[in-house]
């Protein structure tokens, strides 16, 4: 549909008195239409897809606090997960000073990849999510780990957030606003409540960072979130506020941030400037860390650096896996800021061989999994495993090495998520954990038969197998054994080293330290030691027992840590032939994998933990605490607060729909073009009411505005159902558009009020292939009526008045109107526009009624990265075919002529030429109304090309690093061609002297220029251009600005 224009010649200009006057109208219609879609059901012209592969047999109970739903196939795991939450309520009362007036909703899933198909947020949910928190309804939602360690752990931080929402949305009358807070008060808060101060996995953060004198201050964390990790260096400086000041502190500090901003907050609660509390923290922290320090081994200096750039920060190489021979090592490894993929690299050089799978390549999976697992090479190095995330589960994926090409997909049936592979020694099996019903077991694969077989089936943890040299044997970690987990105390064991029988299941378990965690075994090519990571001495080390005598022996002896992105990822590897080992060692905020030879791994006998270093090495800050603190003696009590086992009495979900959220005002109202073209406004004022039920399956918006008499209230009604793989909707509306302006003289003013009444009703299915592609239906009808009223110095004129000034009032116009549109999006964003990956939409949508159509779209674009540049090409085509309107009158055909005229003068319509904006069009100028009836026509050719330079950014992305407003630099050239049926047309020239172009010959307009777009705080995207428009000699070179983000 055309927009707007600038005034056109005689030739296509409407003979009639009343088209001119009711055009703009349409203009307006067309224009404010999309400010009552709802979000929902906007911006769908592109954009990823939330996928539910899965359909969930919800079921509800409730505990003294909680109401808690889950599906039968995790009922153990929850029952179990709901005894944990009613404790950790107990202890978080103590923190907070306060108890909740109703049951919070937790809904729990049975794994991540179940987790990432919830409703309850609508954005993507990636694979370093644990959990979310979010305050329209205080739901926690998160997905069983099959540790329930890490359960227990992931709960408890959750329910801090749900504390604090309490509080926040509760107190807002008192002057608390959350949006106060940084994002590292609230997580570092919520991981120092649930973890206390013994935490080695960031105590190895703070001596990487102490090391180079980069220790941020709270102004960095607050500025700068992309460089200094909120979590772990929130955790920090929360535990040295508890540690300090007292426990109670640390939630007092949070209440006075809320009202007062968290400077203030800090002279408050603790009597210190933000600035003096950030130089005692990180004087303690080198103080405490040093002397640990002293006598250890460099990153930089243990064993051979295989992959990583010297010097180089957050640097991403993790979950090595050495080939049988050890000549190559397979990882996962970002090689730009936008995708993890999966590599190999020759163990000498570093140099990378292939980049073997990413889901930007192959639209068969939608991620890989990498922060919990690792791959597996096939015993005669000719093949690689690994798993990914497919149709809501986890596969195995099998690839040829030398080509890089899949040949085999494994859907293990009846387990949702799986961990760690590792080939069995004679080629025929394939050992993984996996994790069904939040309860993580071993199973093994039959490559022969695809028959899966279950190896241990308990609530135990048994992750990270390994096969033994002679094919008979398992080694995993686990919290099974002497003095393990106990479930009925809910106490929860370090994972210490199995080893299972895979024939007998008998299960033995060793334990080289006491009390400390043992992760990511490994065995040696002669199958008489055990490698392993521990952090007995609170560093992170890979260590050697010997299964002959019991002996452990030490191997590195890091300043920082052998580590991958969580405490427990896999980040060592042995080669089943050479001996040789790679690991992957946290250095300068990110990991770089080293290795070692055979005859390295030797190593010093330890004899159990190093007496002196426990206390110390794996603490937090300070090293001497004010005394027995709150987190610490509630963490060290399992009872207290602690239901005993009970059965609860579930109830099937009831889907209600519940008010969330009541939004409204007067004032500038604003709307996403349904097209992507851009931000849209006008004055309104109104209310909207949004309505859900607890999952998110089923949502309804409500939207009321008014501005003027009881003629312009207007309203909208939609309904969204997410509830299986095909998302439905529809939607019923009634909008008034009024636009009044005056005509004639000053002595005798006409006044014209016109009004156009949109009436719709629209019904919508979507059906996704992957969070990538799906194909979009749509149909509905609409009609459009008109009222123009007239007043002078004497009054309201009457119909009959009216019309012999202006003509008839047009008659309604008709039209159903139908879509089914293919639509594909695997960009990737920057700060203003895409910067990687591609999109695309093939639409054909035909309207029948007053005036008859069918439409044709195609849209390509993609986006080629070359860092830090991005080349961006894009080719659009919007045909209206078969236009026909059969009613005699010209006045109503013009009018109608809207709908199916396109034009590349409009900045928010795609089809938009930079340089060609009717806003440029000045009568002084002396350009031809030619010049823009080219702009006109029923179809429309366009083409253009970019070169981005992220300038101002962050320190991944951007020249500069200035986050505050992020800024691209554009280089640009646009080209465009509009016609209808029945035009002259000459689509290969490019011809700049206006005197020799035909005036009724359409010709192709180009225009090349400069941009910047910038990023006001998140919030809207400004584009400021300088265009060069070569079919407009007469205007030359000119600014234009448009607020939409870059295509």
């Amino acid at each position: 549909m055309r927009i707007s224009s600038p005034p056109r010649s005689s030739s296509r200009r409407s003979a009639g008195r009343l088209g001119a006057v009711l055009t703009p109208v349409l203009l307006a219609a067309a224009l404010l239409a999309p400010l009552f879609a709802p979000a929902a059901a906007q911006a769908q012209y592109f954009g990823r897809n939330k996928v539910q592969y899965d359909e969930f047999d919800f079921q509800e109970f409730s505990t003294k606090h909680f109401r808690i739903l889950y599906y039968p196939v995790e009922e153990q795991a929850t029952s179990d997960a709901a005894r944990m939450a009613e404790r950790w309520y107990d202890r978080h009362t103590q923190t907070f000073l306060r108890q909740f007036s109703e049951k919070k909703p937790l809904i729990f899933y049975a794994n991540d990849a179940d987790f990432q198909q919830t409703n309850v947020v609508s954005g993507q949910i990636g694979q370093g999510t644990g959990g979310v928190t979010e305050s329209l309804k205080e739901r926690v939602t998160m997905p069983l780990t099959g540790s329930y360690a890490e359960t227990n752990h992931v709960l408890g931080h959750e329910l801090v957030h749900s504390f604090q929402y309490d509080f926040g949305l509760r107190e807002r009358e008192n002057g608390f606003q959350l949006n106060r807070l940084p994002l590292w008060l609230i997580e570092g808060m919520a991981e120092y409540l649930s973890v206390g101060r013994d935490d080695p996995h960031t105590a190895m953060w703070l001596r990487d960072y102490a090391m180079r004198d980069d220790l941020p201050t709270t102004e960095q964390l607050t500025t700068d979130p992309q460089t200094y990790f909120p979590y772990r260096f929130g955790q920090a400086y929360m535990a040295y506020v508890g540690g300090k000041y007292g426990d109670p502190a640390v939630t007092n500090l949070f209440k006075l941030a809320g009202r007062v901003g968290p400077d203030s907050a800090f002279v408050y609660a603790l009597g210190v400037t933000p600035d003096s509390l950030s130089e005692e923290w990180k004087r303690s922290v080198r103080d405490q860390y040093a002397p640990q320090m002293e006598g250890r081994t460099a990153p930089s200096d243990v064993g051979r650096v295989v992959l990583g750039e010297p010097g180089a920060k957050n640097q991403l190489n993790i979950s090595p896996s050495l080939s049988p021979d050890g000549r190559y090592v397979a990882f996962i490894s970002r090689r730009n800021i936008f995708n993890t993929n999966l590599f190999i690299a020759d163990t000498q050089t570093g140099e990378i061989i292939e980049q073997l799978e990413g889901a930007r390549s192959n639209p068969h999976f939608d991620a890989l999994r990498f922060i919990n697992s690792a791959g597996t090479w096939s015993p005669n190095g000719e093949k690689f495993a690994f798993v990914t995330f497919v149709q809501g589960d986890n596969d195995l994926e099998i690839i040829d090495v030398e080509s890089g090409e899949v040949t085999r997909r494994i859907s293990p049936k009846g387990i949702g998520a799986i961990t760690n592979p590792t080939w069995s020694p004679d080629g025929n099996k394939i050992a993984f954990a996996g994790i069904e019903g939040g309860l993580s077991d071993l199973y093994s694969l039959d490559l022969r038969t695809n028959t899966v077989r279950q190896l241990t089936n308990d609530r135990y943890a048994d992750l990270q197998p390994a096969w033994a040299p002679g094919g008979e044997r398992l080694a995993f970690i686990t919290d099974r054994g002497p003095d393990g987990t106990n479930f009925e105390n809910l106490t929860f064991a370090p994972t210490r080293l199995g080893i299972i029988d895979t024939e007998s299941g008998d299960i033995e378990t060793v334990r080289p330290f006491e009390g400390a965690h043992h992760h990511n075994p490994a065995w040696s090519p002669d199958g008489q030691n055990l490698y392993f990571i521990s952090d007995q001495d609170g560093f992170k080390d890979v260590y050697r027992y010997a299964l002959n005598d019991g002996q452990t022996y030490r191997i590195t002896h890091l300043k920082t840590g052998v580590s991958g992105i969580t405490a427990e990822s896999p980040a060592m590897s042995v080669a089943a032939q050479s001996g040789r080992m790679a690991f992957s060692v946290f250095s300068r905020g990110g990991y770089t994998i080293h290795a070692l030879e055979p005859d390295q791994l030797d190593g010093e006998p330890v004899q159990g933990t190093e007496e002196g270093r426990l206390a110390t090495a794996g603490l937090l800050p300070p090293f001497e605490s004010a005394g027995e603190g709150l987190v610490s003696s509630y963490l060290a009590d399992p009872l207290a607060g602690l239901p005993g086992q009970t059965t609860f009495d579930a109830t099937g979900y009831d889907a209600n729909l519940k008010l969330d959220l009541i939004t409204g005002g007067s004032g500038v109202g604003a709307g996403n073009d349904p097209y992507g073209g851009g931000v849209r406004g006008g004055a309104a004022g109104g209310i909207m009411l949004y309505f859900s039920d607890l999952l998110g399956n089923h949502s309804l918006y409500a939207n009321i505005r008014a501005n003027g008499t009881f003629k312009d209230i207007g309203g909208q009604v939609t309904y969204l159902d997410r509830d299986n793989r095909i998302n439905y909707g529809a939607s019923a509306g009634h909008l008034p558009i009024l636009r009044s302006y005056v005509r004639g003289s000053r002595r005798d003013p006409l006044v014209l009020r016109q009004r156009i009444f949109i009436d719709r009703l629209n019904g919508l299915a979507s059906y996704p292939f992957s969070t990538t592609r799906r194909f979009d239906l749509s149909l509905g009808g609409v009609r459009y009526g008109f009222d123009i009223e007239g007043y002078t110095r004497r009054g309201e004129l009457t119909e009959k008045e009216l019309e012999e000034l202006i003509g008839e009032e047009p008659a309604p116009i008709y039209l159903a109107n139908a879509s089914a549109a293919y639509v594909g999006d695997f960009s990737r964003f920057g700060f203003t526009s895409p910067l990687q990956g591609g999109r695309y939409r093939f639409e054909v949508a035909p309207s029948v009624g007053t005036v008859s159509y069918v439409t044709g779209r195609a849209d390509y674009r993609r986006y080629f990265f070359f860092n830090p540049v991005t080349f961006a090409v894009r080719g659009l085509h919007v045909g209206n075919y078969g236009a026909r309107d059969d009613r005699p009158n010209d006045n109503q055909r013009s009018i109608t002529r809207s709908f199916t005229e396109e034009y590349l003068g409009y900045p928010y319509q795609q089809g938009f030429i930079r340089g060609y904006s009717f806003n440029s069009t000045d009568p002084q100028d002396g350009e031809s109304q030619a010049v823009f009836d080219r702009l006109f026509g029923t179809h429309i050719a366009m083409a253009s090309t970019e070169v981005r330079l992220p300038f101002l950014g962050n320190e991944q992305l951007g020249l500069i690093n200035f986050p505050y407003v992020p800024t691209e630099l554009v280089l640009f050239a646009d080209a465009g061609l509009a016609w209808s049926a029945g035009d002259d047309v000459d689509p290969f020239s490019f011809v700049t002297d206006e005197n020799k172009l035909d005036e009724t010959t359409h010709y192709p307009v180009f225009s090349t220029g400069a941009a910047a777009r910038f990023n006001l705080l998140g919030q809207l995207i400004i584009e400021a251009y300088y265009a060069y428009p070569f079919q407009r000699p007469n205007k030359g070179g000119h600014f234009g600005l448009r607020f939409t983000p870059g295509w």
